[in-house]
């Protein structure tokens, strides 16, 4: 229902709001290759929004042109209502905080965050209390008189983006902002990112291959693959209802089994691949022919495995003639033990490899894994969790 939707949380789902940034028809050509083909976006005030993709995707050509540092070859770009075509990069209301940080070596933290602030003329005093506000709100406050070389880096990422903030930028694009972060690192900036964001209110644009940290981050994603879009949604939506295999492959990991429509009903679909003996059940109705050729996408995390065979229940199944839907057979060929969860992979009789994910919330005994290697398993899951694909 429209009245159980807060608009002001996801402004994209009111039809009536004002997008922030306007993409219309944008095409990016570089000789005879095509970076960016003719894509839409709307951006909304406020927003931490992500441009994910593979090496070569036009995340970060895209990224250019909103900045000002490369141009369209077609198509237009609105920000707060202001078309950019003619505007310089100087004076468009954004600001770039770069992959590499960019810092100045010679310059301590304090110079290095108001260094934008002196260039524009912006008075000493004004400029004194504005990095030490940026600086307090960055937790750097007592590094302020050291250089760069003298830093963590996350430290440096740290300047980099008060530098990027401290002169109060409409728009903040970030290209591949924590690439050059350890995993811990990354994982603890991500959330200081995000709660910077919300304090200041300034709309994010991030650029970044990586799928954790675009799901972590961003209010909504829009997944680049040669050039153009191929789904835009919230994590949520992107991870578990995917729009393409592509899409189901890119984010995470997901089983992929090929088969053939058999049964098509107002609220179930059931779905046959022959090629690995497998029948799906799922518990939602699809405007598809019967006899159409789908993919079926179950991850790995929805499957559950066990040493004996387990009936399916009642709640799991829409009607009763689905025993032997959504079950499989296999044989542990590899565990990867990774402290919180265990990976398996299942040889099915076909020989195709799928992936099953356990989280380990009990310390196993004499340090071995309740399911081991070789050992014949039984694999099942809820009609909810497969994702049927037609493309």
């Amino acid at each position: 229902m429209v009245d159980s939707v807060d608009f002001q949380c996801e402004p994209w789902l009111d039809p009536d709001a004002e997008p922030f940034i306007r993409i219309q028809s944008v095409t990016k050509n570089f000789g005879d290759f095509t970076a960016v083909s003719s894509v839409d976006l709307d951006i909304y005030r406020g927003e931490l929004f992500c441009l994910l993709g593979g090496s070569g995707c036009g995340k970060s050509t895209l990224l250019r042109m909103l900045a000002g540092f490369e141009t369209p070859s077609s198509g237009t770009i609105h920000i707060d209502g202001m078309e950019m075509s003619e505007v310089p990069p100087y004076k468009r209301p954004v600001n770039m905080m770069f992959q590499s940080y960019a810092l100045f070596p010679h310059m301590d933290v304090d110079n290095n965050v108001g260094y934008g602030l002196k260039c524009d003329g912006i008075d000493k005093e004004e400029i004194r209390s504005r990095v030490a506000d940026m600086l307090a709100m960055v937790e750097l406050a007592e590094f302020s008189k050291r250089k760069p070389h003298q830093l963590s880096g996350g430290q440096c990422q740290r300047v980099a983006l008060a530098r990027a903030l401290v002169k109060r930028p409409k728009v903040l694009l970030l290209d591949e902002p924590l690439a050059a972060l350890d995993k811990r690192l990354r994982e603890q900036t991500q959330f200081e990112l995000m709660n910077i964001q919300e304090k200041l209110g300034v709309t994010f644009i991030v650029v970044t291959h990586d799928q954790e940290e675009a799901m972590t981050l961003s209010t909504r994603i829009a997944v680049m693959d040669v050039g153009k879009f191929v789904q835009i949604g919230t994590p949520t939506e992107i991870y578990e209802y995917p729009s393409s295999r592509m899409v189901a492959d890119f984010i995470g990991t997901a089983n992929m089994f090929e088969g053939r429509i058999t049964e098509n009903g107002a609220d179930h679909v059931r779905v046959r691949s022959d090629d690995h003996d497998a029948e799906f059940f799922i518990d939602h109705g699809l405007s598809i022919k019967v006899g159409s050729k789908v993919w079926v996408a179950v991850r790995p995390e929805k499957i559950k495995i066990s040493k004996t065979p387990t009936e399916h229940s009642s709640a799991n199944n829409s009607s009763a003639n689905n025993s032997s839907a959504n079950n499989l057979t296999g044989v542990v060929q590899d565990i990867g033990y990774l402290g919180n969860i265990s990976t398996y992979r299942i040889k099915l009789p076909s020989s195709k490899i799928i992936a099953v994910t356990v989280p380990n919330q009990v310390r196993p005994k004499d340090g071995r894994h309740a399911v081991d290697w070789e050992d014949e398993v039984y694999l099942r899951w809820d009609a909810a969790s497969p994702v049927v694909l037609t493309k």
